[in-house]
Formats: C-alpha cells, structure tokens, sequence
C-alpha cells in the first residue's frame, strides 16, 4: 500500500524563505585566534647537567601529567591534603557556583526560541462617584445618559436588564446590568460594576537575524569559560596546598639541622669550661661558645613562626580552621620527580586559563552578531484570547470569549547612531578579548620556561652547595683540631661552626625551592588538564543538566 502525499507549491515556498531567512547570520563566523607558539621551550634544549633537574623531555605516550598530579612525589600525607581540596576549599565553590549562575544564562537565553503565554485573570470591582453618576455619563456600546432630562440616547449593543422608568430613545443592544431611572427628570448609572476576566496572551518572536541564538552561543561560551575558570581555580589551590606543604617539610629539616649544632655548640661550651678550668682557655672563649648557642637556640625558635604560617595557610586551602588542624613534623624528600615537557603548541591546549581565554573570545565574536542583527526589523507574532463578562454565572460560558490575532513587525528608523556605536563597541571587546588571549599564552610559555630555568640552576646549585659543606665541615674539624691543640682561638671556631650551619642552610633552602619550582612547573603544564574537559554546548540546553552541579565534559 502506497501512501501519496500532495506536496503544495506554496509550501515549498515557505520552506524556502524559512530556510533563507535561517542562513541569515549577520554576526561573523568564529575563527580561533592564533597566538605565538615557539617550537620549542628555550629551556627545554638538552643541557649537560640535564638530568636530575625536575623535567624531562616528553615521549609519545608520555607527554601526559595525571590528573592526580601530586601522586608522583610519592607523600601520602601531601596525598591526604590534596584530595581535600576540591570538596572544602571556598573559592572552588565560589567559582562552581559561578558556573552554574553561568549555565542557567544559558537556558534563559534559549527560552526566548519558544513562544511566551502568559495568562492573567482579574475580578474588578468599580465604584463610581455620585456626581459621574447624575451627570451625563457613556453607557456600554456608546449610550450615554443625562441626567437632566432623564432621556437615555444612542446605541448600545447587547442584551439591557433591570428597570427603565423615564423615556428612552434608539436600539438598545448589549450588556447594562443595574438600574437607571429618570423619575422627575433625573437619571442615574450603576453605582458598583463588577467584571470578571481571564485573558490569555501569546507572543513569540521569529529569529530571523539569530539575534537570540547569537545571545544562546555568547552565553553558552561564557559558561564554558567558567567552567575553565573553576579548573584554573583547582589547580591553583592544589599547586599551592602542595608548595606550601614542602616549605613546611623544608623548615622542619632546617629545625633538624639548627637540633643538630646545638648539640655541637653544647659539646663545645663543654669543651671550652672544661679548658677554662684548666687554665688553658681564657673566659673570653667560654662567653663566646655561650652566646653562639643562644643566637642558635634563638634562631631554631624563630623557624615555628613559618612553619605555623604555613600550616595555617594549608588548613584554609582545605576549608578547615587553622585552629582545627595540625601538621605533624615528618622527613623532607627533597627530590622532584621528572615532568614531561612536551611542545609549546601542546601548551595552549593544556591550560585551563588559556582555554577561559579563548572561549571569551568566542563569546565576544558570537556578541557582534547579536549587536548586527539590531540594524534589522524584528517580527514578532502574538494572539490573545479569553473569557470576560459582567456577570459571575456566565464567565465561563461560550457568549463571553473574546480574541485577537495578528504579527507586529518593528523596526528603528532613527537611533542617532546607537545601534553602530554599539556594534563598534561588539568589535572593540572582540578585539580586547583577543588580546588577552594571546597574553595570556605568552605569560604561560613565560611560567613554563621559569621554572624550567629554575629547575636547572638549582640542581646545579645543589651540587655546588654540597661541595660548600665538605669543606666548611673539613674547615670545622681543623679548626677544632688547631684549637685543643692551642694553636689557634675559639673565634676560628666559631667562624667555622657558622660557616657550615649557613651551609647546611642553603642547601635546605634551595631544595625547598626545588620543590616549589617543580609544582610550580606542573602548574604551568596545565596539571594533566586538556581541552576536552570543558563542557559540551549542548550540555547547557537541558532542563537536567541546568539544574545540576560539576564543570566536566566535552567541549564543543
């Protein structure tokens, strides 16, 4: 059985200008920027003291950082910290809940592709004052009334109820509910008129120039911008939770090496009373051994004041009161993992910050559009309808509907040049947010080869400070040796004593420093983040996915 379908010409027509009017996009078609790649990082170039530095040159299959980066340092008390993060930390959630107040922009926006109905029913009651009503007053359907002669004149169209006393004159149709009486020459209207209405409206605007869907995209890449934003957000806080656990963990090892020579600076004041007593040492060695112990002591003090700075700087990453948390001293690692480093080009798809960056500019160019389609006239199609009558008991019956139908086309003939200084504004912004695109690029190439150059400076630092400790300490046991002998005075000793404890240090700062470079440099690779995490378009549209949390997905 064949089912035959006529097809009218004029339908096609229609179909034709729907599909014409459709193309009409007066708003630019999106092109990604291009920003300033090298092909390389500077730093990045194999050098002879390579290895060991933090970083190594990324191989297919392994130019990856895992999501959970800060596994790769192998500390499970930092491990601990970090997956507190994301679930307590105020400003992720400040910035998810963004997000989301982003997302619904969207669905609002879409709202406007759907027709409006709204629906407004009213009981009224109106009070008239008694001189409108002894004057000459209009009646429903054009009568009027004097009140002088008593004589109601005109037309009125509908149905009159009540009682007439007096002389009336014409065609008397339509609704008057009350009484009117011109008894001696006197008229009179109802005094209290009630009516009763439920009018429904519907208005529904044709996007013949996407000037709402341009607004849908600009909205929607907006969101998606938040949502690079909330990871921007994440990896910032991980980053710092992590380079703040290791300043911890590097005072703790300086507090270890200060424990260290107070025991040595104890054994030497020892030594220098045992020589006093003796009369080989003057008291003038005696005092100085004591006060090198106390400026240690002193100093080894002054270390818990950074340590609890930092500790109470982890305890508000995590969302905890400083009061509410602690950090137990434990072994600082000093030895940063290798990162891979892959190409520069790579970068741009790897930072969530540039990625915000690029989807801003998307949503600038999808506003020029919006800001063009002004210059068009705008076709707008409404009907309304309802049910409205003077009386309670037929409200709701057939006689008392009323409708209008019909489209409104409206277009702005004169606006002074608003509309073209808006556009030029559209374009300015575009052109703003391309810019910042392309900075934003630059400074992370500039982050990426910081502690690239960090890494490797301070790997071979660490190897020359290690060489400044075995001759500092070679220099302490000789002048120990010189001094029980009585060739030289406590005051080599001394010197000798500082020299390694400013040694040792050094080498515990610049690890540390090792340490904060190395997440630094993960931070900068973008932390295992990629592109396709954003958040699909199309993910916005649903009534599901507006309503619910979270900022991973697809981009479009």
């Amino acid at each position: 059985m064949k089912l035959i379908t006529k097809f009218h010409p004029d339908a096609a027509v229609l179909a034709l200008v729907l599909l014409l009017l459709d193309s009409c996009n007066p708003g630019p078609k999106y092109v990604k920027p291009t920003a300033a790649a090298p092909s390389a990082f500077k730093e990045a170039i194999p050098q002879e003291y390579k290895e060991g530095t933090g970083w190594k040159i990324a191989q297919p299959g392994d130019d990856k950082i895992r999501g959970k980066w800060w596994e790769m340092y192998g500390d499970s008390q930092l491990n601990a910290l970090e997956e507190q993060v994301a679930i307590s930390n105020q400003n992720i959630a400040s910035a998810e809940a963004n997000f989301r107040a982003a997302r619904t922009l969207v669905a609002q926006a879409r709202a406007a592709l759907f027709p409006t109905v709204t629906a407004g029913p009213s009981v009224t009651t109106s009070h008239f004052s008694q001189t409108s009503r002894s004057s000459s007053v209009l009646l429903p359907g054009g009568a009027t009334t004097s009140g002088s002669t008593g004589t109601t004149t005109g037309t009125t169209t509908g149905t009159t109820t009540g009682t007439t006393t007096g002389v009336t004159s014409g065609t008397t149709t339509g609704t008057t509910s009350g009484t009117v009486s011109g008894i001696g020459g006197s008229s009179a209207i109802p005094g209290v008129i009630t009516t009763y209405s439920l009018p429904i409206d519907v208005s529904y605007e044709l996007d013949l120039w996407h000037r709402i869907r341009n607004t849908i995209a600009a909205n929607a890449f907006q969101a998606q911008a938040s949502a690079a934003d909330v990871a921007t957000a994440l990896l910032s806080t991980q980053a710092e939770v992590a380079q703040d656990y290791f300043q911890v963990r590097a005072l703790d090892e300086q507090k270890r090496v200060l424990s260290e020579t107070l025991e040595n600076y104890r054994r030497n004041v020892e030594l220098t009373m045992t020589r006093f007593k003796g009369g080989i040492a003057s008291e003038e060695d005696v005092a100085q051994a004591q006060n090198q112990l106390d400026t240690a002591t002193a100093q080894a003090t002054d270390l818990g004041v950074a340590r609890a700075q930092n500790e109470h700087a982890i305890a508000m990453l995590i969302g905890k009161p400083p009061a509410a948390f602690s950090l137990a001293v434990a072994e600082f690692k000093p030895k940063p993992p290798p990162v891979p480093v892959a190409v520069p080009s790579e970068l741009l798809e790897r930072r969530p910050d540039i990625a915000a960056a690029e989807r801003r500019v998307a949503a600038a160019n999808a506003q020029i559009g919006v800001a063009r389609a002004a210059y068009y006239p705008r076709l707008v199609l409404s009907a309304s309808g309802g049910l409205q009558t003077s009386s309670f008991a037929k409200w709701f019956t057939w006689p008392s509907r009323f409708w209008s139908v019909g489209p409104q086309l409206s277009e702005t003939l004169f606006d002074a040049g608003a509309r073209h200084a808006q556009t030029q504004q559209a374009q300015a912004q575009y052109e703003q947010t391309v810019a910042n695109y392309r900075q934003t690029a630059l400074t992370a190439f500039q982050a990426v080869e910081d502690n690239l150059s960090t890494l490797r400076i301070l790997a071979q630092e660490v190897v020359e400070e290690h060489a400044a400790i075995r001759s500092a300490s070679r220099f302490l046991d000789l002048s120990l040796t010189r001094y029980r002998g009585g060739v030289d005075s406590y005051l080599n000793v001394i010197t000798a004593q500082n020299t390694v404890l400013t040694a040792r240090e050094s080498e515990t700062q610049i690890q540390a420093r090792q340490m904060v470079a190395s997440v630094g440099l993960v931070m900068a690779l973008g932390g295992g983040w990629e592109t396709s995490q954003l958040p699909q378009v199309a993910q916005f549209s649903s009534a599901k996915a507006a309503g619910s949390g979270g900022a991973a997905g697809g981009q479009q």
